[in-house]
């Protein structure tokens, strides 16, 4: 029977319960950053925040003022929703210009192409009239050699000919003309209609739409204000693919796989678990990032995971904190 004085005894079950205490608080501390969970052998917990792809959105090569912002911070959007709109008078114009344009070098091959047309009847003329003129100089020879032609009656004949001979070459060298006409023409067309067409395509710069479904994150633009390249006009995330950033001790990672299942739970839905898989294990340590908030746990150096979600109601959200539960025996551990 133990004969220890009553305050003494006091003293050494307060001691106990302190020290009970002391160590349940050093597991949750480390359970913070990565760690078995208390009284869970088999599994491992880590904590992070959920995170997402997000795109900053802007016009690219135009400028003008904003007329149409259709969607506030926290809307849904579908892929290839209209998210803002320019003024677009300025490149309506320049569309009006270039069809203008095409227009006139239209017209212009039109008329190269019947001067082409042209030549080549000439040209038919011509050799009818050059066979006509050889016909008449060899009746003129035949005639002369016999006496029933002067000498100028067949200088005659072969002047005709010769002249027959020139107007048919020159002819030709007019047709080459009107030929290269044709295809220059042609090639004015071609770059006419380039131009009508970049100029839409410039134009429908002056709409800005989704890329994918999201959400906007982000309006950093209002109505009225004049867009410059490359000023962002809103961000958009993606919550249909959500990833949590997770950190684990380097005496864990080798408990954690690549693909291995993982359940996620937010403190913004107690008792819901997200399912998800790890799609990334980091190959170098890093100090742990600034947002944990003691200076002894951010020297410490761990490796960066990363845990694909299924999020198909959109309820994890960027920047929410979550813990991801990881079953030990599920990966595989020799």
């Amino acid at each position: 029977m133990s004969t220890a004085p009553p305050g003494r005894k006091w003293r050494l079950i307060v001691l106990a319960v302190l020290l009970t205490a002391a160590a349940s608080g050093l597991a949750w501390h480390y359970a913070g950053i990565g760690g078995r969970t208390a009284g869970a052998a088999d599994a491992l917990t880590l904590s992070g925040n959920i995170e997402a792809h997000e795109s900053v959105l802007g016009f690219k090569t135009v400028q003008s003022r904003i007329v149409a912002l259709p969607f506030n911070e926290g809307q849904w959007v579908a892929k290839g929703a209209t998210l803002a709109v320019l003024d677009d008078a300025d490149y309506q114009q320049q569309i009006a210009i270039a069809d203008a344009n095409r227009a006139l070098q239209q017209q212009q091959a039109d008329t190269a192409r019947q001067n082409l047309a042209a030549a080549d009847k000439i040209i038919v003329l011509d050799e009818t009239e050059l066979a006509q003129r050889r016909l008449d100089q060899r009746r003129a020879q035949d005639l002369a050699r016999q006496g029933f032609v002067s000498p100028s009656a067949l200088d005659q004949s072969n002047t005709a000919l010769q002249v027959a001979q020139a107007a048919l070459a020159r002819d030709h060298a007019l047709r080459a003309v009107a030929a290269h006409n044709v295809k220059t023409a042609q090639a004015g067309v071609r770059s006419g209609e380039e131009v009508a067409q970049l100029a839409r395509i410039v134009r429908g710069y002056t709409v800005l739409q989704a890329p994918f479904d999201g959400v906007i994150t982000v309006r950093q633009a209002e109505l009225g204000e004049v867009a410059v390249p490359g000023t962002p006009v809103v961000t958009i995330a993606d919550l249909q693919h959500v990833w949590l950033r997770a950190y684990a001790n380097e005496t864990d990672l080798g408990k954690v796989k690549l693909g291995q299942a993982v359940s996620v739970t937010t403190d913004s839905r107690p008792g819901k678990h997200y399912q998800g898989r790890v799609s990334f294990i980091a190959a170098k340590a890093e100090f742990t990032p600034k947002s944990v908030e003691t200076h002894a746990e951010r020297v410490t150096l761990v490796y960066r995971l990363k845990i694909d979600l299924d999020n198909p109601a959109h309820e994890l959200l960027p920047g929410m904190p979550a813990d991801a539960r990881i079953e030990l025996a599920a990966a595989g551990r020799p």
